[in-house]
Parts: C-alpha cells; sequence; structure tokens
C-alpha cells in the first residue's frame, strides 16, 4: 500500500504539467540584476543566496502563488517593468497633468 501511494504521488507531480510563471522569482532576479555596477550586482547575488532569498521565493512560487494562478486563474504577483530613461520622465510630467 506504501508503494502505491508513493508512485500515486510521483505520477500526479510529474504528469500535472503545470509549473507556472514563477514570476515572484523573476522579479527578484530582474532587481537582482538590473543595477548599474557590476559589483553591486554581484553583492546582491551574493546576498540572494547566503540569504535564502532565491530559494523562499522558488517555493513561495511553487507552492502559492503558482497554485493561486492555476486554480483562480490570476497571479496575484504581477510582472513589474520599472520605467527607465524617457518613460519614467513623461509618465512624471503626467502624473502632474
Amino acid at each position: 500500500m506504501k508503494k502505491f501511494l508513493i508512485a500515486a504521488i510521483t505520477l500526479s507531480i510529474l504528469l500535472t504539467g503545470c509549473t507556472g510563471p514563477f514570476q515572484l522569482t523573476k522579479n527578484i532576479h530582474k532587481w537582482q540584476t538590473g543595477q548599474d555596477e557590476k559589483w553591486m550586482d554581484e553583492v546582491l547575488f551574493l546576498g540572494c543566496i547566503i540569504l535564502p532569498i532565491y530559494s523562499l521565493a522558488t517555493l513561495g512560487d511553487a507552492i502559492i502563488f503558482n497554485s493561486i494562478e492555476f486554480w483562480g486563474g490570476d497571479n496575484p504577483i504581477k510582472a513589474t517593468a520599472a520605467p527607465t530613461g524617457n518613460e519614467m520622465c513623461l509618465r512624471s510630467v503626467a502624473a502632474q497633468l
């Protein structure tokens, strides 16, 4: 019975085929690699690895956020696109109007 249960759980995990977008992990990676200085990028990378930020984000994505998106249809973590350069200026001017 125990072998059957393990096989059933393994098959259900392998055959679902829904992994989700892992948006929280992607957002952290965009933030970490979006630095101007390569040394700051490296320091942030090491910090994210030493403190288990990437591990916790991936686990949260896999268990919580991707499941919410699968069952509810909407991921609570949205993709972020930080404005840069002219786009940031245009948004600032538009907000003042």
